[in-house]
This record gives C-alpha cells, sequence and structure tokens, in this order.
C-alpha cells in the first residue's frame, strides 16, 4: 500500500501464483472485526534453549520470550482471523521465525494506516502486515504531500508481491488497466499502497482529459471487496496475492477475477524502529536461516506464493 508512509505494496513483475482455497467469504464477515479491535494469538511455542540465534536478540525480549507484532490481520492470505487465531503467510512466516530466536510471535490486531504509529509509541516491537518497504516509509515521508511526517521505519525484507486489479467476473465493464478506471468509482482499503497508484492514476485521467476518478476508500480490504461485489465500485486494487486468493475463493471462484498485469512489484518488510537495529539484525539472520533450511520455501508452497520468494532477507532493500 502506498499513499502516506503506512502503506502496504509497490511493485511490475510475473504474476504470483493463484493462491488459498478457504472461502473469502469469511473473510469478509470479518470485515468488522478485523482491524477494529485489539486482538492477539500466539504464533508460536519456542523454547529458548534451544534456539540457534536466541543470543542475537535485545535482553529484554530474550526475557520477556515474545516479539509483540502489530498487523491488521483481515488481508487472506496474509494474515487473517480463523477459530479466534492469526493464521496465513506471515503467522507461518513469525513461527518459523520463533524457532529461530526462541521467541514467541504476539499478532496483535490494528489499523493498517495506524501501524507505523503504533510501533513508534512502542504499542508493538514489530510490524508484519504485508507492508511495502518503501523509501517514504523508511525516510518518513508522506508519500501524497512529499514532506517529512516522521523519523521513518527500518524494514527486513522477506517477499515480493504487485498490485492488481480486481473486478467482478465477467468483467461487465471491461476494465483492462488503469487508464479504464477514468470517470469509474473504484473501492480500496486506506492508507495502501493501492490508494497511492489510484491517486497517482487520477491525476493521469485529469491531465489526458479523462473524468477523474469516484475514488471510496475503507479501513479494511474486506470493505472494499462487499462495495465491489455488489456491483457498487467496478474495481478494487489490492496486493495481486490477495487479488488472487480472493478471485479463486470468494463465492467459489464466482464473485471476482483478477485482469491485467501486476502494476509495480517491490518487497514486503518487517518493520521495525529505527532505534532497534540489534532487533531487526536478529530479525535478518533468523529469516536468513528459514530461507537456507527450507523452511521458508516450505511456508511459501503451502500458500502457492512461490513467485514472491526472496533469496535473501535485505534491509530496507525497497526504493
Amino acid at each position: 500500500m502506498t499513499a502516506s508512509t503506512t502503506r502496504r505494496t509497490t511493485a511490475a513483475r510475473s504474476r504470483l501464483a493463484a493462491v488459498g482455497a478457504i472461502a473469502v467469504a469469511g473473510a469478509l464477515i470479518l470485515t468488522g472485526c478485523g482491524d477494529q479491535t485489539d486482538k492477539s494469538s500466539d504464533s508460536n511455542t519456542a523454547d529458548s534453549s534451544n534456539a540457534p540465534l536466541a543470543d542475537k536478540l535485545p535482553a529484554d525480549i530474550r526475557k520477556a520470550g515474545v516479539i509483540k507484532v502489530g498487523s491488521d490481520i483481515a488481508y487472506p492470505p496474509v494474515e487473517f482471523m480463523k477459530d479466534g487465531e492469526a493464521v496465513g503467510i506471515d503467522p507461518d512466516i513469525a513461527e518459523a521465525l520463533g524457532k529461530q530466536l526462541g521467541v514467541e510471535f504476539d499478532f496483535q490486531n490494528g489499523k493498517f494506516d495506524q501501524l507505523i504509529v503504533g510501533l513508534q509509541s512502542d504499542r508493538f516491537n514489530v510490524i508484519m502486515s504485508a507492508m511495502n518497504d518503501t523509501a517514504d516509509r523508511q525516510n518518513g515521508i508522506d508519500s501524497d504531500t512529499g514532506k517529512k511526517a516522521g523519523d521513518g521505519i527500518d524494514f527486513v525484507d522477506y517477499f515480493t508481491a504487485g498490485t492488481s486489479i480486481l473486478v467482478q467476473k465477467g468483467n461487465p465493464k471491461g476494465i483492462k488497466s488503469l487508464d479504464d478506471l477514468c470517470g469509474q468509482v473504484v473501492a480500496l482499503q486506506r492508507g495502501t499502497t493501492s490508494e497511492g497508484i489510484a491517486n497517482a492514476q487520477n491525476k493521469k485521467c485529469t491531465e489526458d482529459g479523462n473524468k477523474a476518478i469516484k475514488l471510496q476508500t475503507y479501513d479494511t480490504d474486506p470493505e472494499a471487496l462487499l462495495r465491489l461485489k455488489q456491483g457498487a465500485s467496478v474495481a478494487d486494487l489490492n496486493d495481486f496475492p490477495v487479488a488472487a486468493y480472493n478471485a479463486k475463493t470468494s463465492g467459489g471462484g464466482k464473485d471476482f477475477e483478477v485482469v491485467g498485469e501486476q502494476i509495480e512489484a517491490g518487497p514486503y518488510g518487517i518493520g521495525v524502529s529505527k532505534e532497534d537495529t540489534q532487533l531487526r539484525d536478529a530479525l535478518q539472520a533468523a529469516m536468513n536461516a528459514i530461507i537456507e533450511n527450507g523452511e521458508y520455501t516450505k511456508i511459501l508452497e503451502k500458500w502457492n506464493v512461490t513467485d514472491g520468494a526472496v533469496t535473501e532477507a535485505k534491509i530496507n532493500g525497497g526504493s
């Protein structure tokens, strides 16, 4: 996401494999509880005495045995609630990291556009929420205004994804690219890269003499999906894994489809405060360890998103 300093994705690379097989109707129902309140779930049970990288963690976190994770847990298949627990790509990766570090990753729910604020106010230790690592976020720049908005955060990169256009099944409005959205109603999640892409396209629409996009923004992606499903918008912009998951699962695959190519491509990163360099470096070491031992690949295979794999965990690799 991109419009502000707390956005989700930036990307144009080959399509990711279609994802998952859990009905997204449940995800739509989860909208109300997904982002509005704090819920936490233990992502793993790790034994620090057997954890190979436990000594790399800051002493206070090692003593507590928990890394608090800020996340918008309404974004299947990356993270979503099932039977009262956070599940998905991010929680599975967090569990594997926990085994390396000897701590549990405790996912705590929050609105996506407030996660960086929560991190910088010490509500969370890290962010794992399909958040794109971008230069603006690293430097605390508001992408809409280009002005300094905060101290910025660091990222440990762990996945690559792009932004896609999701439309109703059968594509009744004939949407093929961003240019086709001029003059149309588009629904999407507030504070995301998708919003930034839509705003940039809106400017292009008006400069080319076309009507502006009628943009509707919501706290959660399921809310935007519901508007599309009801025919109140012609498209939703979101990360490709999420778009593909919804196209495959919602209504048994009868509600939505993905059109066009991915619009941009960039890394998801685990967000860490600039001051927490020891925690950042410990997470990087743990990510590289699960990449090397094959656990990372198994997780991506489980969710059918291996095209988004990285070969190493870079720090601040986004641009």
